[in-house]
């Protein structure tokens, strides 16, 4: 998700991407684990949408625009 897409979803919409989010870093994580997981690309393009989102999500808490 690009950062003008994410910043188009309201509040609510922001916080269940984010924990979404978390939640598909975990289970990539937890295929690495378990060799399940071939492109382990996904876990640094996962990392950088959840910075993405909070980023958003603490520009809004600062009242930045």
């Amino acid at each position: 998700m690009r950062a003008h897409e994410i910043r188009q979803l309201t509040d609510e919409e922001l916080h269940k991407e984010l924990e979404d989010s978390r939640k598909e870093l975990l289970n990539l994580r937890f295929r690495v684990a378990t060799k399940q997981l071939g492109n382990t690309a996904q876990i640094r393009t996962a990392r950088k949408n959840i910075a993405r989102l909070i980023t958003v999500a603490r520009e809004r808490e600062a009242g930045v625009k």
